[in-house]
């Protein structure tokens, strides 16, 4: 197991310095990390809300609104559980030595756009490109 990095608490990574250095990546690690904490978190209280609202409401119009929040929230919870996968992903490219880099044409995804999707495969080029292709196919 290799030694922690250190991280200032104020760290953001920066385009002057070595692009997915070890304080990128650990400062990107934590910040996965933290995402899926928190989403395992909202899922637990989400089945606990569930376990606990049996209620047997006499009024259909009480009932069916209750079923579609729970619909919704069970929705919710399945996007959520993609999402972990994804960043499970992520994990695994920084293990591998793979992340920040884009999957299609091998370049450095913008630091950017990794602070606000840390979960990004692509390029933003390559992600656009990715979409009207994928909107040429859905039409045919």
């Amino acid at each position: 197991m290799k030694p922690e990095t250190f991280l200032p608490d104020n760290y953001k990574p920066a385009e002057d310095e070595p692009f997915m250095n070890e304080r990128q990546l650990e400062y990107f690690r934590r910040k996965l990390l933290a995402w899926k904490e928190e989403i395992l978190a909202d899922s637990k209280e989400t089945l606990n809300d569930l376990a606990n609202s049996n209620r047997n409401l006499p009024d259909m119009a009480d009932r069916a609104s209750e079923e579609t929040d729970r619909a919704l929230e069970l929705r919710t919870r399945d996007r959520q559980r993609k999402l972990v996968s994804k960043i499970d992903g992520a994990l695994r490219r920084i293990e591998n030595g793979e992340f920040g880099y884009c999957e299609m044409t091998g370049e450095p995804i913008s630091l950017k756009r990794l602070d606000a999707r840390p979960i990004a495969t692509m390029t933003l080029e390559a992600q656009e490109r990715h979409e009207r292709s994928e909107r040429v196919h859905r039409d045919d």
